[in-house]
C-alpha cells in the first residue's frame, strides 16, 4: 500500500454534490493491500478470485436525447491492485444520467476503460437489458443452510478462535451457507448485509462454530472484499483444508451489490448468483 493513501481522502462518508454529466474523475481506488498487510498476504495471496458487481441504476441519453436504462455486471480479478470504492462508483454512474452517447457500445467501452484504469487491471462489463429477467433472477444458495441451528450467541466482536472441528475427524466435502453475515462499512459504520457460501474439502468443520464465527463479524468494520478475504484466511488458518472457496453476496447500497469470491483453485469459477435480498 502506498504511504500516500489515506482513507480520509475518499468521498465515502462525506456530503457530496451529484454530477449528472459524465465525470470519470469521480472514481476512487482503494488499495487491496490495505487489509492484506494485516492478513500477511500482500505479496502472495493464498487465494484466487473475482469481485462481481451488479449496477442497477445505469442510465444515459441516446443521440436523440432519449433516456436509455440498463443494468450492468462488472467483474474484476482480485489480483488487480485496487478495489473501486463503492460510493465513488455510484457517483460515477450517476454522472452518465444527462450525458449523450451515440451507441450502447460506446457506453460499454467507456465503462470498461474507466473502471480498468482505476482498478489498474482488466474490468469486464456486461450490459443487461431491463427486460432480461432471467439474467438476474434470484436463486436458492447451494449446500446446507446453517442458520437454523439452535445456539446461544454472546460474541459480536470478530473472533476466529470460535472456529472448531467437528467431533470424529471425518474428511468431507461440503458446502454450507448462511444469511446472517453482517459487517459495517470501514468509513461510515453503516451496516453491510450479506449471505455467504463456504465450500471446502477437509476434516468436518463444526457447523455451530462456523455460524458463531460468522455472527462475530456483526460489529466488525471492513469493506466487503476485505471481509471475504478475512473469512477465507481465518478458515485456512484454523483448519487443514485441501480446497476452499468463500463467496459473499452483499445486498445493494446506492444501486450496487458486491459479490466477492475467493478460492484455492484457479479452476473454480464464481457462480453468477443473486439472492432475493439483493
Amino acid at each position: 500500500m502506498s504511504n500516500k493513501f489515506n482513507l480520509s481522502d475518499l468521498s465515502l462518508g462525506k456530503t457530496t454534490d451529484y454530477q449528472s454529466s459524465y465525470t470519470p474523475q469521480l472514481l476512487q481506488a482503494v488499495p487491496r493491500s490495505l487489509n492484506r498487510e494485516e492478513l500477511g498476504c500482500v505479496e502472495t495471496q493464498p487465494f484466487f478470485g473475482i469481485d462481481i458487481w451488479h449496477a442497477y441504476e445505469l442510465s444515459w441519453l441516446n443521440s436523440k436525447g432519449k433516456p436509455v436504462v440498463m443494468l450492468a455486471r462488472c467483474s474484476l480479478s482480485c489480483a488487480t491492485p485496487n478495489i473501486i470504492e463503492s460510493k465513488s462508483f455510484k457517483l460515477y454512474l450517476n454522472s452518465f444520467n444527462q450525458s449523450q452517447f451515440a451507441t450502447q457500445e460506446e457506453v460499454h467501452w467507456i465503462l470498461e476503460r474507466d473502471l480498468s484504469k482505476v482498478a489498474e487491471g482488466k474490468v469486464s462489463v456486461e450490459l443487461i437489458h431491463a427486460d432480461n429477467v432471467n439474467e438476474l433472477s434470484p436463486v436458492a444458495l447451494p449446500g446446507l443452510c446453517i442458520d437454523n441451528l439452535d445456539i446461544s450467541i454472546n460474541e459480536y466482536t470478530l473472533n476466529p478462535n470460535l472456529l472448531k472441528l467437528a467431533k470424529g475427524g471425518d474428511v468431507v466435502h461440503e458446502t454450507l451457507h448462511s444469511h446472517l453475515l453482517k459487517s459495517n462499512c470501514l468509513i461510515t459504520n453503516q451496516p453491510d448485509w450479506a449471505s455467504v457460501v463456504v465450500s471446502y474439502t477437509g476434516q468436518r468443520i463444526d457447523h455451530e462454530s462456523l455460524l458463531k464465527y460468522l455472527i462475530s463479524f456483526r460489529s466488525h468494520n471492513e469493506f466487503h472484499e476485505q471481509c471475504v478475504e478475512r473469512i477465507y484466511c481465518d478458515l485456512l488458518g484454523a483448519f487443514e483444508l485441501q480446497d476452499l472457496s468463500v463467496q459473499a453476496l452483499y445486498t445493494r447500497r446506492g444501486g450496487l451489490d458486491i459479490n466477492p469470491f475467493r478460492a484455492s483453485n484457479t479452476d473454480l469459477k464464481a457462480p453468477l448468483m443473486r439472492v432475493n435480498r439483493q
